[in-house]
């Protein structure tokens, strides 16, 4: 039965207006985001038939577009809008730290990078620079890789601060794996790029791994 000929109270669009989309369950949500299913399946069945695979709403948008892309009743058009509607929801979370403001405390820092890298389904190292008094000038992601490691130029990061007259960053990457745990490479590479970056006056006051709800400080760890 299509969704049209539902009871008005359990269509999800008139439920959302009626109650408010906090009380629409994740499949729900995603339902009126697909607006349309296949013969024999509402975009409602498709909804849950998603969740149900991949088991939350991150491993779901983690996919590669191509796999999503694929599944029965997507395509193309749908996935944009599915991709739209997250990041949008992402910039509405990261408004909340502005250029200018103070990022000196870890935990404030750690926040900011969870909204930004933890969804990533293949590693990402970015950098936060910031001026002498620890206030944000830039966030960017510099290098993409696999989902077990990137390749860094430290030569890049260089030229990045410079370009943002910055005085010290944060660098940042995430683990796929979910595990923040760093490896002998994380702290090779971390120590290269503090010299190599001490000899242009860049000071790299931290190092974080974003993992699955855990993070890694290299500060706090006493390792820089």
């Amino acid at each position: 039965m299509p969704i049209t000929d539902w009871p008005i109270a359990d269509r999800p669009r008139e439920k959302l207006l009626n109650l408010g989309e906090q009380f629409l369950t994740d499949s729900e949500l995603i339902a009126i985001l697909i607006k349309t299913g296949i013969p024999g399946k509402t975009a409602l069945d498709l909804a849950k038939e998603l969740l149900q695979e991949y088991g939350s709403l991150k491993k779901l948008f983690g996919l590669m577009p191509k796999t999503l892309m694929n599944k029965p009743g997507l395509g193309k058009a749908k996935y944009t809008v599915l991709k739209a509607a997250l990041e949008l929801g992402k910039r509405y979370r990261e408004e909340n730290i502005l250029i200018g403001q103070t990022l000196n405390h870890c935990d404030r820092v750690k926040e900011f990078l969870k909204e930004r890298l933890e969804d990533h389904g293949n590693e990402v190292f970015a950098c936060i620079f910031m001026d002498n008094h620890f206030r944000l000038i830039c966030f960017e992601e510099l290098f993409h890789g696999t989902i077990h490691s990137a390749q860094i130029y430290p030569r890049e990061i260089v030229k990045r601060g410079l370009f943002h007259n910055a005085a010290k960053l944060i660098l940042a990457h995430n683990h796929p794996s979910g595990m923040a745990s760093p490896s002998k490479e994380d702290g090779d590479t971390t120590h290269w790029i503090k010299q190599t970056l001490a000899l242009v006056d860049i000071d790299v006051v931290d190092h974080i791994i974003v993992g699955r709800g855990q993070y890694f400080s290299f500060a706090e760890a006493g390792l820089l």
